[in-house]
């Protein structure tokens, strides 16, 4: 099994390729089974379940950590055939049997050996386990952590490896971000990861913590923010979520929500601007602006980001393109904008 990360991919990537691996199925052109390794909670069982939504196709979702090797290949019948008892193997009921989709083996390193030698007959062209034959317009996509993740991960048998290709998934905040506007993250939550991109995933295999930021726990502290208002318990279940450290970053920046301005005031003219030396604020002003705002204030908030350093004017039209590029692209103000920013309009608006 890989133990390093090496020629590091993004979601974006890996939506690409499985795309096409969905495109060419498990027939006769088939692209091959995929593996996508990476660090707990980076966001590889939701890549792929955004996918197979995007594209409209079945998801199979099996977490083989909690298989046993007779979850993939079913249980024996007895059957007779002419004078003499035989078995026949029924495959479990959910395994598809038709269309189009993806059969995704999570948490693969940490399945027992068993079902890992089960799963691997799946992965091996015309991908038949037993009686049970998969269908050729579906795929079969696994994922893991590396042994360097101490996840109690399984070395994989390097005939297993081959079988797959293998990508190495690695965190993306900007990608993340474009993510959690459309998600509805809370906006202090995507302030703070844009304020701060390098603590979207901190994973440190040698401590004992048991709590660490991931995007998996970020969204967790997103729906506290939403859930509870006694500051108190919320400190405590952020600390919960992603570590003491980074909880004490996170609540001080938190705080600063407190001093935002009116955010009506600004859509109806006001010009208020932080001062430079408070770079949190602006970062928490521009993200709440942009996630509050409808398509007919775009044109507004576009004429207000001129005020502000190129840096944070490409970050607020970023953010409105994320929620609708279009009314973006319409609005009076934005040919202007172009013209101030003529180095950044390669934003892909």
């Amino acid at each position: 099994m890989v133990d390093t990360l090496q020629y590091p991919v993004y979601a974006q990537d890996i939506e690409i390729i499985v795309k096409e691996a969905l495109k060419k199925g498990s027939g006769p052109e088939e692209f091959g089974s995929i593996f996508i390794w990476g660090k707990p909670g980076i966001g590889k069982s939701q890549i792929i379940s955004q996918i197979a939504e995007k594209e409209k196709v079945g998801l199979l979702d099996l977490r083989l950590t909690l298989c046993d090797s007779t979850d993939l290949r079913g249980i024996p019948i007895p059957i007779q055939i002419d004078d003499e008892m035989s078995a026949k193997w029924v495959a479990p009921n959910e395994f598809p049997r038709s269309g189009r989709g993806i059969m995704f083996l999570d948490d693969f390193p940490t399945a027992p050996p068993l079902v890992q030698a089960a799963a691997y007959q799946l992965t091996i062209t015309p991908h038949r386990l037993g009686e049970y034959q998969l269908p050729n317009g579906w795929i079969i996509v696994a994922a893991g952590n590396t042994l360097k993740d101490r996840s109690l991960a399984h070395r994989m048998p390097k005939a297993l490896a081959n079988r797959f290709t293998h990508l190495y998934m690695e965190a993306d905040s900007d990608m993340w971000v474009e993510w959690a506007i459309k998600k509805g993250i809370h906006p202090a939550v995507i302030a703070f990861i844009k304020f701060k991109p390098n603590y979207l995933h901190k994973f440190d295999p040698t401590t004992d913590d048991d709590a660490f930021p991931t995007p998996r726990s970020w969204e967790m502290v997103s729906k506290s923010i939403y859930t509870f208002n006694d500051k108190k318990i919320l400190e405590t279940l952020i600390n919960g979520q992603i570590g003491q450290g980074t909880a004490l970053e996170f609540n001080h920046f938190f705080k600063i929500q407190d001093k935002l301005p009116n955010l009506d005031s600004i859509f109806e003219g006001r010009d208020f601007v932080p001062p430079d030396s408070d770079p949190g604020l602006s970062y928490s002003l521009i993200t709440a602006l942009a996630l509050k705002a409808n398509s007919n204030q775009f044109n507004r908030l576009i004429e207000y980001s001129m005020l502000y350093p190129a840096e944070f004017a490409v970050l607020m039209v970023k953010m409105l393109c994320s929620r609708d590029t279009d009314s973006v692209l319409t609005a009076k103000s934005i040919g202007i904008w172009m013209s101030k920013y003529p180095e950044l309009t390669d934003i892909k608006i």
